[in-house]
């Protein structure tokens, strides 16, 4: 990763941002905070950033004149678009590893592993926020 974004300003907190946009869309400021799970200060930095670089913009809320919404420019799709090719070429290189026959097993295999990683990482994150609470 790091010799893919040579040169570019992104590191990996930048690009986990622009992952979200992409997947979420045109999106302010907090609901990007909440869905990368930091603050909103560590957003405002990412999306300053991100901002110079000429991969994302804020533009004004459409009904709320206090606030403003992230959105991907040209630049920002268009890497976030080689990205998700580069994934889509990675993920099937990955799975030519796997004899044919055994692909369909595995990929459940796989989706169970994922699911249960989820549960035990959703678990903990409500264990640290009780924690807090005490």
């Amino acid at each position: 990763m790091r010799r893919a974004f040579e040169g570019t300003g992104l590191t990996a907190s930048r690009t986990h941002l622009l992952w979200v946009l992409a997947e979420l869309g045109a999106s302010p400021q907090q609901a990007l905070a909440s869905a990368l799970g930091v603050s909103a200060r560590n957003v405002t930095a990412l999306v300053d950033a991100l901002e110079r670089g000429g991969y994302v913009q804020r533009t004004a809320h459409a009904t709320d004149r206090r606030s403003s919404v992230v959105v991907l420019t040209p630049l920002g799709e268009r890497v976030m678009a080689e990205m998700a090719a580069d994934h889509e070429r990675l993920g099937a290189d990955l799975l030519r590893a796997v004899a044919p026959g055994d692909r369909e097993a595995f990929l459940r295999g796989l989706d169970a592993i994922s699911s249960q990683l989820d549960t035990l990482v959703r678990a903990a994150e409500a264990e640290q926020v009780a924690e807090k609470g005490e």
